[in-house]
């Protein structure tokens, strides 16, 4: 089992930034990649940005802005964001992934962004 838990998030304006936070706890080095996702209200929940040892890979909407990292030896992943638009404003939720048989997904409660003047 993995537990995950966001922090970071809350109100800002057009063009600030934000740095999200997911502590992972449990069997966190098992973990194989992690990820963050975004749901906006009415809207459905969207793969923002995901890391592996070896690589990562962004949403198209966010290339740019947005980049994200991880601390193995802390447990944690981030997700700094920059230039942020009314259009990034949803719930954001981290993501793990432990590859087996069978792969077993994780997610956090999320974390609420809200980019607005």
């Amino acid at each position: 089992q993995v537990q995950l838990v966001e922090s970071g998030g809350g109100l800002v304006q057009p063009g600030g930034s934000l740095r999200l936070s997911c502590a992972a706890s449990g069997s966190s080095s098992s973990i194989n990649h992690m990820g963050w996702y975004r749901q906006a209200p009415g809207k459905e929940r969207e793969l923002v940005a995901l890391i592996t040892s070896s690589w990562t890979n962004y949403a198209d909407s966010v290339k740019g802005r947005f980049t994200i990292s991880r601390d193995n030896a802390k447990n944690m992943m981030y997700l700094q964001m920059n230039s942020l638009k009314p259009e990034d404003t949803a719930v954001y939720y981290c993501n793990a992934v432990i590859v087996g048989l069978p792969t077993r997904t994780y997610w956090g409660q999320g974390t609420q962004v809200t980019v607005s003047s």
